[in-house]
């Protein structure tokens, strides 16, 4: 098991039961207590755990928090609508395009469907139903379902990702930080966007402004991997400006 995946674990222990105990995690996970004290020591850190006497509690909205999609759809509507029109204003007929899951970038789907001849590549179970009746060609990767989310995830995903090449990503990220990057809180879904990352010409983050200044608990990749951010107007002037800085093209909508 990897790092972050037991500490993924242990915070689902923490969200289910209402807390962890160091003793019963040590022996469950056949490693030592010192260890298990350091990840509830960094999960915590994050804002993840509420760390006790030997153990920790769970902390409510934190680094792991993930919300359905169904909760998220209706939360700040209008501009993930904005976002999407000024996101498909960067399309060209012809062009392949890929995007990930989530409710901004399902709001992207919906505005591509103006366009007659393109490829759409996404992990988003969702996303290719959305399509399913308009004239777009459209591959879904394979991978296990994220029933949280709709999307495709693991190995499979990844690998059908390596042996492609879009002109464009349309990314959706739960926590957009300037020194910690774009994170999310599965670590399957942050190994799938970085191979749709590594499979791009033009990367194009898509979130509104509460995103940033958040950080989830798998990094996906560095803010300096970023082209392009289209948010709304609520972005503060600070991180608009370091974003300028910074070299990415901003787009506030």
């Amino acid at each position: 098991m990897l790092i972050e995946e037991r500490r993924q674990y242990i915070v689902g222990l923490a969200q289910k039961h209402g807390r962890v105990l160091v003793e019963e995690l040590a022996e469950s996970l056949g490693i030592s207590r010192i260890t298990i004290r350091k990840d509830l020591d960094y999960l915590q850190s994050r804002g993840v755990l509420q760390r006790t006497h030997g153990g920790a509690l769970q902390a409510g909205n934190g680094a792991l928090a993930d919300p359905s999609l169904q909760e998220k759809e209706g939360r700040h509507s209008g501009e993930k609508l904005r976002i999407a029109v000024a996101a498909a204003d960067l399309v060209q007929e012809g062009q392949c395009v890929l995007l990930d899951s989530g409710t901004t970038t399902t709001a992207v789907a919906r505005a591509l469907k103006r366009f007659s001849h393109l490829t759409i590549i996404t992990n988003a179970v969702n996303i290719a139903g959305e399509l399913s009746g308009s004239d777009l060609e459209v591959l879904l990767t394979g991978g296990s379902l994220r029933k949280n989310s709709f999307s495709l995830v693991g190995p499979l995903a990844e690998d059908m990702l390596h042996d492609m090449h879009a002109d464009i990503l349309f990314l959706g990220v739960d926590g957009f930080d300037i020194e910690a990057g774009l994170t999310t809180p599965n670590v399957m879904e942050s190994s799938v966007n970085r191979a749709m990352v590594k499979a791009s010409s033009i990367v194009v983050a898509v979130c509104d402004s509460t995103k940033f200044n958040r950080r989830s608990l798998s990094k996906i990749v560095e803010a300096s991997a970023i082209h392009h951010v289209i948010t709304d107007t609520g972005l503060s002037l600070e991180i608009a400006n370091a974003l300028r800085v910074m070299g990415i093209k901003l787009t506030l909508v």
